[in-house]
């Protein structure tokens, strides 16, 4: 895949009188921490031609020229009746605009918040719109009688499904979707798609566990054949694993035993995105999160997630110069209501001023609350080493609180299990990699030769570890082998805590690869390397990297290993 490609529209059938049209494009779309693993997306819209006409989820503005062009050389835009929205953002609203000055006689279908959303990015309240609240349908004739399904999460409060019995269909919107781009339009050998699926889901819905599972089971009792999703290949061949394991996500989550509360209002989708990326880092952490957009959440809702988070965070965008009402209203809540043992976080973004961040946290800070991160403020667009540095803050907070729940829980004595698993010997190595801004690095043991030809190993990286996030299949990391003797000093470096989005290698010797990622050269050699697959085994992930280059830096060196005295002891 070159990521150097135009963007384009692939058109395509896909069910009796249905085709899709993919908006492409092959390299990284957006700043936001569900892209990151930057292989591309699509933006999948659909359009069914039957007695009526209706064109479902059309792109964002990125797309608008080569879309509009693609849909014109198949369909007379004038003959158009309806368009059906997942969900309605402002990214969505050139493209929207555009197609009602082509063809003013559209009616738009959509959720109840998501018709409240649309007269605001389009600035007009005279639009033609037919709310769908679950009960009603949608006649296109020749049986394309399509029903709907509100599926709100915190992110998506309008988000709506649409079925078309016709063809047995589910248009799910952000549901099942996945930021990969190619020429499939099906997923056949979909296992090939399990992690990208498996990170969407982790960035996009992990936080909104609780409504997701709502959304499994509102659509469970309908004949589906295929999700037809928001972001890449269609979901058909993998329509039942996919699903199952959607359920088996979500339930980690939802049965967690320590959860934060992320509370947050968004203005443009900035301070959401920020959200997002924290809430990433607290789910790494094996820390679950309840995710509440403030903007659409009862105050009973949001005082019960509290008393039952361990933690919560607060974001917000300044608008005038002040929080929006319905983060002051939130932030009352949880003055009221959180004992002032739990532990606090604050953030948000904004254009020209931050005082909403500012009153958070001074009023958080006046109650006596301990920040489990510095406050993050961010102004305009977050960038890709901010979205680093706020998932970084979400994990430190969700250590800090496994920390404080096992400093109230009485250690046990290694057993001797463990401390004959801890006898397991391994060389003590650096994992450095970096990918544009981000840059991360880690002190590893359990590394071991997996193949001969090619020449690879495994190493096991734990999923809360910083630079996890960059070693997902196609990332490159050096693999630096420390040398016994000088190795003290490394270990102890890469072992101390660093802060979200610090430096790694200020203080260390070391020059670039040809990937980018930092070779220490007070090492005993180095390997560069490809990763090719992961596994996810318990609390880790295990990756399987090729070697494509690498070098002995001193060859009288010995090979510094590392003894432990038990299996749960570094």
């Amino acid at each position: 895949m070159s990521k150097n490609k135009p963007r384009d529209v692939q058109v395509f059938p896909i069910a009796t009188d249905t085709r899709i049209l993919r908006s492409r494009s092959w390299s990284r779309l957006r700043f936001e921490i569900e892209y990151a693993l930057a292989k591309g997306t699509t933006a999948n819209s659909y359009l069914i031609e039957s007695e009526k006409s209706a064109i479902i989820d059309p792109p964002g503005e990125t797309f608008t020229q080569i879309y509009l062009e693609a849909l014109q050389q198949r369909f007379h835009l004038e003959d158009l009746d309806y368009v059906i929205l997942g969900h309605v953002n402002p990214n969505r609203a050139t493209t929207l605009k555009a197609l009602l000055e082509i063809a003013p006689q559209i009616t738009f279908v959509c959720s109840n918040p998501g018709a409240r959303n649309l007269r605001a990015a389009l600035e007009n309240p005279d639009l033609q719109i037919l709310v769908m609240r679950g009960e009603e349908t949608l006649d296109l004739g020749n049986g394309h009688n399509l029903q709907f399904i509100p599926t709100p999460n915190p992110r998506y409060a309008d988000q709506l499904c649409t079925y078309d019995p016709q063809t047995e269909i589910l248009y799910t919107d952000k549901l099942f979707g996945a930021h990969v781009c190619g020429d499939q339009v099906f997923d056949e050998g979909w296992e090939v798609y399990n992690e990208d699926r498996r990170y969407y889901f982790d960035c996009l819905m992990a936080p909104h566990a609780r409504q997701v599972e709502t959304a499994l089971d509102k659509i469970a009792d309908f004949p589906v054949r295929m999700y037809a999703n928001g972001h890449g290949p269609l979901v058909r061949y993998g329509l039942i694993d996919l699903t199952k394991a959607y359920r088996e996500w979500s339930q980690q989550q939802t049965s967690a035993d320590l959860t934060v509360a992320l509370i947050y209002a968004s203005a443009y989708g900035n301070t959401a995105t920020l959200a997002q990326a924290i809430a990433r880092g607290i789910t790494k952490a094996g820390v679950a999160v309840e995710s509440i957009n403030c903007e659409f959440t009862e105050p009973e809702e949001i005082r019960a997630a509290v008393e039952k988070a361990g933690g919560f965070i607060i974001g917000s965008p300044t608008l005038g110069g002040h929080a929006p009402t319905p983060v002051q209203t939130a932030l009352g809540i949880v003055l009221s209501t959180a004992t002032n043992n739990k532990l606090a976080g604050a953030f948000g973004s904004f254009g020209w001023s931050g005082e909403a961040v500012d009153l958070i946290e001074s009023k958080l800070k006046d109650a006596g609350y301990r920040f489990g991160f510095d406050t993050i403020r961010v102004k305009f667009k977050p960038d890709d080493a901010t979205l680093q540095l706020c998932e970084e803050a979400g994990t430190d907070f969700a250590q800090a609180l496994k920390k404080a729940r096992k400093v109230r829980s009485p250690s046990q004595p290694a057993t001797t299990v463990e401390q004959a698993v801890g006898r397991i010997v391994g060389s003590l190595c650096v994992l450095t990699a970096k990918e544009g801004d981000r840059s991360s690095a880690m002190l590893a043991s359990w590394v071991s030769q997996a193949s001969f030809n090619p020449p690879g190993l495994t190493i096991a990286v734990a999923k809360d570890r910083a630079v996890e996030t960059l070693t997902h299949t196609g990332n490159k990391f050096v693999l630096n082998i420390l040398k016994e003797g000088n190795h003290l000093g490394l270990m102890k470096h890469f072992l101390k805590p660093f802060g979200p989005g610090q430096d790694r290698f200020a203080d260390v010797a070391a020059e670039e690869a040809e990937s980018g990622s930092p070779i220490l050269t007070d090492a005993l050699a180095y390997l560069e390397c490809s990763v090719q697959n992961r596994m996810e085994s318990g609390d880790h992930w295990l990756v399987y990297a090729t070697v494509e280059s690498g070098k002995l830096l001193d060859t009288d060196g010995v090979t510094a290993v590392h003894h432990r005295k038990s299996a749960t002891h570094y």
